[in-house]
C-alpha cells in the first residue's frame, strides 16, 4: 500500500532565492523596503511575512502596484536548481510512498503563481489574495493573508481535505513567518525542515538543511520518513540520474558566556 502524506512548502527564500517584496520595490524604483519591514516588525504592526501586504494597502509609495507589476515581479524571481522536478519526485519517486506538494506563502498569489507556472498547478498554491478595484484596477482590499497563523490554518484545511494524519505532514520553511506552522507540526509529530541558518528557525525545525538545490529537502525525508541510511539516499538519486557531489553534516553549537558578577559563585555558561 502506498501511504499519503502532506507536503507544504513556503515560497520566498524557501523555493526561490529573492524575497518578493525587495524584488518587486526594485522593478517599481521604490527604495526603503528593507527599512520599512524593519520598522514594522519592531512595532509588531502586522504578522511576520505579512510585511508586504501591509505595504501595498497602507503605503503611498506602493499605491501604484496593479496584478500585472505582481505577476511581473513572479516572473523575474529565481527559484532553486532542479524545483521543476521535486513535486513530481515527492508524487511518483519514492515506491511506497506519497507526498502531495502544496506551496503556501504570505507573499502575493499573483507572485507566486507567476513564479511557479508550469511547475506548481494553481490548485495546490495558496498566498495572500488581494481584492483590486474594477475601475482603477488599485489593490482595494485583502482577503487573506498566509502569514503566522494564516500558515496553519491553510495547513489544517489542506490536511482535512485530504484525510492526512498529523504525523504525516512535512513542512519546508526558512524565517519567523513559519515559526507558528513549524510548532503546530511538531506538535502533531510531523517533520519540519529548515533552510535557513537563522537561529530562530534552526532552533524550531526537526531538521536543517542548506543548498541551492530545491531537491535537498528529499535528503531528511528519505532520513527520517522512509528509513533510509546515506548509502541508500545515494542510490536513490542515482536512480534519478543525480549526484550529491557534496553532503557535509555539520553540527552547531550556540554559545552565550558573560561575565559572573558574583565572584565566590560558579562560572555562568549558557548554551541553547
Amino acid at each position: 500500500m502506498t501511504r499519503q502524506f502532506l507536503f507544504v512548502s513556503d515560497f520566498d527564500q524557501t523555493l526561490s532565492f529573492n524575497d518578493s517584496g525587495r524584488l518587486l520595490s526594485e522593478m517599481l524604483g521604490i527604495s526603503g523596503f528593507d527599512e520599512k519591514v524593519a520598522g514594522l516588525s519592531r512595532l509588531n504592526l502586522v504578522q511576520a511575512g505579512a510585511e508586504l501586504t501591509y505595504l501595498l494597502r497602507h503605503d503611498p509609495e506602493y499605491r501604484r502596484v496593479r496584478r500585472e507589476d505582481l505577476a511581473e515581479a513572479g516572473r523575474n524571481i529565481r527559484l532553486k536548481s532542479n524545483i521543476e522536478r521535486l513535486p513530481e519526485m515527492l508524487r511518483n519517486g519514492i515506491d511506497g510512498y506519497r507526498f502531495e506538494f502544496y506551496v503556501v506563502s504570505a507573499a502575493p498569489e499573483e507572485i507566486v503563481l507567476a513564479a511557479l507556472e508550469g511547475i506548481v498547478p494553481p490548485s495546490h498554491i495558496i498566498g495572500t489574495r488581494l481584492g483590486y478595484d474594477g475601475q482603477t484596477g488599485e489593490i482595494a482590499s485583502v482577503n487573506s493573508v498566509a502569514a503566522g497563523y494564516g500558515k496553519v490554518s491553510a495547513l489544517e484545511q489542506l490536511r482535512t481535505e485530504l484525510g492526512v494524519p498529523r504525523e504525516r505532514v512535512v513542512y519546508v520553511g526558512d524565517g519567523s513567518s513559519d515559526l507558528h506552522v513549524m510548532l503546530h507540526v511538531n506538535r502533531g509529530e510531523g517533520l519540519t525542515i529548515a533552510v535557513s541558518q537563522a537561529r530562530h528557525i534552526t532552533e524550531v525545525a526537526r531538521r536543517t538543511v542548506i543548498s541551492e538545490d530545491a531537491l535537498s529537502v528529499m535528503v531528511p525525508i528519505l532520513e527520517e520518513i522512509v528509513k533510509l541510511d546515506p548509502t541508500q539516499i545515494r542510490q536513490f538519486f542515482d536512480r534519478h540520474s543525480l549526484v550529491i557531489q557534496e553532503w557535509d553534516r555539520v553540527r552547531t553549537d550556540w554559545v552565550t558566556i558573560r561575565t559572573n558578577p558574583d565572584p565566590d559563585a560558579p562560572p555562568l555558561v549558557v548554551a541553547a
